[in-house]
């Protein structure tokens, strides 16, 4: 074999830093062995897997082609190397989740999944949808839980779970007490709404269109939380997950709104990377996922 699995962990690590030194921390080496081990793999084949434009590393046409193979051996290799250790932790899972799933469904699955897997990690990050699918086909995350559209080749995007989406205002806001909202008056509401680019967002302008152009949208705001705090703060409608309002609606902080002829259901989903080794922690994952679903 012309190549070792340490090139291809050096090259694993530069292709998502994008940064030599960055690389070099990560894998505990000196930048001159980082760049010595990268250079010998591209002198052995004679290719070049990266570009520098500046003081950034960008991945050539090569390297990305390659790139996702290198990073399955070198899981593959994880495995089998803890395998033969005799070591029976799961090591760590890195999941992305969009706000809503991220904040109301993942802490009780993550806490699960560690009571049933003793010395296993999970790492969350939380983001919207378009940054989730960034991470994950760039290998920053093992699997993303979205609930956004999202449209990529390199992806696998599998459906987990339905949703839906809830209008809803403070109790004493004008609108709260009718029975059914119109259309003229979605369009004469104050709405506070998610930003641009998160799946709730795309859920809520397919459910309003034709209406969108003559929306009043005041705020949009990063966080579910937020966008509640300035629905009881009586500045608007909102809309957001219903699996955020529960409580809300419990204890009567919020109350729902009626908008017939409108369709707020959607779907969450797994997002992997086509090419992504399934280590026995991300199977372990996505099955209890799955039978977590209501």
């Amino acid at each position: 074999m012309r190549f070792s699995l340490r090139q291809l962990e050096v090259f694993a690590a530069v292709a998502q830093s994008e940064s030599v030194s960055r690389a070099a921390e990560s894998l505990a080496m000196s930048q001159s062995a980082v760049s010595g081990s990268l250079a010998e793999l591209e002198r052995q084949f004679d290719i070049r897997l990266f570009q520098r434009i500046g003081k950034r590393l960008q991945l050539s046409e090569v390297g990305r082609s390659l790139r996702p193979r290198a990073e399955a051996l070198c899981a593959q290799a994880r495995q089998l190397e803890a395998g033969l250790s005799g070591e029976t932790e799961e090591g760590e899972l890195r999941v992305g989740a969009t706000l809503s799933i991220g904040n109301y469904l993942c802490a009780p699955l993550m806490a699960r999944f560690m009571r049933e897997h003793p010395g296993s990690r999970v790492r969350l990050h939380v983001a919207n949808t378009v940054e989730i699918a960034r991470q994950v086909k760039n290998f920053e995350i093992d699997v993303g839980l979205v609930e956004g559209e999202v449209s990529d080749d390199e992806l696998s995007v599998t459906r987990w779970r339905d949703d839906e989406l809830c209008v809803f205002a403070a109790p004493n806001h004008p609108l709260a007490q009718r029975p059914r909202l119109s259309d003229a008056d979605l369009k004469g509401a104050a709405w506070i709404l998610r930003e641009q680019g998160s799946g709730t967002r795309q859920t809520f302008e397919r459910a309003m269109h034709g209406l969108l152009p003559e929306l009043q949208v005041v705020l949009e705001l990063e966080h579910t939380e937020a966008i509640k705090g300035a629905v009881k703060a009586g500045l608007g409608l909102g809309c957001v997950s219903r699996v955020a309002l529960v409580d809300a609606f419990k204890h009567q902080s919020l109350v729902p709104c009626q908008v017939p002829g409108r369709d707020f259901r959607r779907f969450f989903f797994f997002v992997v990377h086509r090419q992504k080794f399934h280590s026995r922690a991300l199977e372990r994952w996505l099955a209890l996922c799955r039978a977590g679903e209501s």
